[in-house]
């Protein structure tokens, strides 16, 4: 069976990672991803973090950063301050169902290339933008970066407890929120349109993409007036719910809100027999109140044996709720990862064997697939205008020497 976004065009007119991804994840289903990069150096996310050293573009090297983005897309080179490559834009817009853009307030609007006008020629197009701050207010036509994203939605003070110090969380996390939201709003956009018939504008930002992430945070702070306290591993008031180093260095995460129904068997895995009727830690209440002492306690207990033994001796003693604390160094092989293609194996063409981040819903009759290569610059340029936009290969050649493509 076809994948579900089998015979979906989306033109994908975006840069650097919150909107690649997004497409990206929209390519993973099945949909048909046409890039369209700037002439001559294209994404500028082409030009970081490259495969052996640094590279002005994928032209002299391959680099993680761009093929993570921008897997199964087709590559179309334009210099869109020339009217034939707007024209161009125009033929692939009407025979598009979605139209991705994520640069700032203004630009597409003053090529002639917002929603206004590519709604015009097709009607049932699904433009889709994605911004910092979203499209309205004071700072709706600001910049922004993952860094920045993170600095404004408050995230990054939450980040630590052991300083009152701003923590940046590495990896693009604001940009990955902001493309699943981005690609969680053109899918909606997809299911109104077979449904009432109408194309629409979309809009997702970094702001509003982590202000959801951190929903029930900012639902404490609206609705109690208070965001979550935070404290340290040693300060936690339910012991049960909380992490230890075990004697190889390694951490277990314990995850039990209902202690009182754990804690007899619990008692008795760690050896500890004693403590079921200590009245320091005998009820939910008591574990609350003298909680630092019972950490402390854990701390050593946890400390005798290894983490593979913990692991064993809590699947044997009970219905714990537990896991090991992974590095991201740890997720390739993880097991649990691996099984359910959360992380999976690639041949590609060039790099050779890999891994690449899998699609992370199971659609058991139509499934995804995230195996893929980014495309080189301008790759599908002459088929694209060719087989799809019905361009001769005169126009092609013309198009080339004036510098349109």
């Amino acid at each position: 069976m076809d994948a579900p976004l089998k015979g979906i065009r989306v033109i994908d007119w975006t840069i650097w990672q919150q909107g690649p991804v997004a497409t990206t994840m929209l390519a993973d289903l099945g949909a048909e991803v046409i890039k369209i990069e700037e002439r001559d150096k294209g994404d500028p996310g082409r030009a970081i973090f490259a495969i052996g050293g640094s590279a002005a573009t994928a032209k002299s090297g391959h680099n993680f950063y761009f093929e993570a983005n921008n897997r199964h897309k087709q590559s179309l080179t334009l210099d869109l301050s020339k009217p034939e490559a707007r024209e161009v834009m125009y033929r692939l817009a009407e025979k598009s169902d979605v139209f991705v853009q994520n640069f700032r307030k203004g630009v597409a609007d003053r090529l002639g290339l917002g929603y206004a006008e590519l709604s015009k020629r097709n009607p049932r197009i699904i433009y889709a933008s994605s911004s910092g701050y979203g499209p309205n207010g004071p700072d709706s036509g600001e910049p922004s970066f993952d860094y920045l994203a993170q600095s404004r939605s408050g995230i990054m003070n939450i980040a630590s407890v052991t300083t009152d110090e701003p923590i940046y969380l590495t990896g693009g996390i604001a940009d990955q929120m902001g493309a699943i939201m981005l690609a969680y709003g053109v899918m909606t956009a997809l299911v109104a349109r077979e449904r009432h018939g109408v194309g629409q504008e979309v809009n997702a930002s970094h702001l509003g993409s982590m202000i959801a992430l951190q929903g029930l945070n900012v639902a404490s702070r609206t609705i109690l007036g208070h965001e979550f306290p935070r404290s340290t591993r040693d300060d936690a008031y339910n012991p049960l719910w909380n992490h230890y180093r075990c004697a190889d260095g390694k951490w277990l995460s314990l995850g039990m809100l209902q202690t009182d129904r754990y804690w007899k068997d619990f008692c008795a895995a760690l050896e500890m027999p004693e403590l079921i009727d200590d009245a320091r830690f005998n009820s939910i209440r008591a574990r609350g109140k003298n909680h630092r002492e019972l950490v402390a306690i854990l701390d050593q207990a946890f400390a005798r044996k290894t983490r593979d033994e913990w692991m064993g001796i809590l699947k044997r003693g009970g219905d714990f709720i537990y896991t090991r604390v992974n590095s991201i160094d740890d997720l390739p092989d993880d097991e649990q990862a691996l099984a359910n293609d959360y992380i999976v194996a690639y041949d590609h063409p060039e790099i050779g064997p890999t891994k690449v981040v899998g699609v992370p819903i199971m659609l058991s009759k139509t499934p995804g697939n995230p195996r893929g290569r980014a495309p080189e610059l301008g790759e599908n340029t002459e088929m694209i205008l060719t087989e799809m936009l019905g361009y001769s290969w005169e126009d092609v050649a013309r198009l080339r020497e004036s510098g349109v493509i």
